[in-house]
């Protein structure tokens, strides 16, 4: 087979905006968010085999093989296909884990996208989609490939361009469980739902961010400071937090300030995902 090695980005996604619009009867909550892909990406390393092994190369710290998205992506590909074939899987960790990056839903996302060329599958991006789907909310966007303006639990996806901007990104030192702030009482539920053109004029925010604040207070310190440069949101569940600048000397400018107890990165939004046309 020609595709017996293979290299793949899996890039972070930032949401623009999360707003949470309803509940449906099961619990779930209906939400609208804009997700823009970023330039800050793990890199997944994937080896064929051929006795149908799938096997994590290294470790991942606090993360066992069994409940490794990519791991659990692989192993749910072949066996929705009988595919013989198995993979060595190895992953080089940039994304922070439970910052509200995504960066476990891509790496799934990834994986799906990968060994359905190594293993010759031919399976059409939206059943890929519906298996993500089964990983996480968050899966399919990335597999999806553009920019996109989402509905639902995340799922009901349309193309919408993301701003060409820069962004400073900061990793607040917290990992925040999302099902804890989901299930808040206080959490914001009815804001009101908007259509893909009302998004240039609308007052967006996220809904999540105050209630993870007062749980949080090093998330809210890292928004505070980012917010004397430019308006300052958090993405997802959080943790982490953003701000965009028109240019990356700017962005660049701003990050050089960090005080040394903050972490962060200068990240480039991207105008679609790197494997769109995989």
């Amino acid at each position: 087979m020609e595709h017996s090695a293979l290299t793949c980005p899996a890039p972070a996604k930032l949401n623009l905006f999360l707003h949470v619009v309803g509940r449906r009867a099961d619990g779930y909550h209906l939400l609208q968010t804009q997700f823009c892909f970023i330039d800050l990406c793990d890199t997944l390393h994937f080896t064929l085999r051929d006795d149908g092994v799938i096997r994590r190369v290294g470790d991942l710290d606090g993360v066992p093989a069994e409940q490794d998205l990519c791991i659990r992506a692989a192993r749910l590909l072949q066996q929705e296909t009988q595919c013989p074939y198995g993979a060595d899987i190895a992953l080089e960790k940039r994304i922070p884990m439970g910052g509200g990056l995504g960066g476990g839903s891509s790496d799934a996302a990834t994986t799906l996208l990968a060994l359905n060329r190594m293993w010759k599958l031919n399976l059409s991006r939206e059943r890929l989609m519906r298996l993500g789907l089964t990983l996480g909310a968050d899966v399919p966007v990335f597999i999806f490939g553009e920019n996109a303006f989402a509905e639902g639990v995340g799922e009901r996806l349309q193309a919408c361009p993301a701003p060409d901007a820069w962004y400073v990104v900061l990793f607040p030192p917290v990992q925040v469980a999302t099902a804890a702030i989901f299930a808040r009482p206080e959490l914001t539920r009815n804001t009101i739902s908007l259509t893909i053109r009302a998004l240039p004029t609308a007052h967006l925010h996220n809904d999540l961010q105050p209630v993870v604040c007062d749980l949080h207070l090093e998330v809210a310190q890292h928004l505070a400071w980012l917010s004397q440069f430019a308006e300052a949101k958090m993405t997802g569940s959080g943790a982490c937090v953003f701000a965009a600048f028109p240019d990356e000397q700017g962005a660049r400018a701003v990050l050089a300030r960090l005080p040394a107890d903050m972490q962060g990165v200068v990240a480039q939004g991207l105008p679609h995902h790197p494997l769109r046309d995989f």
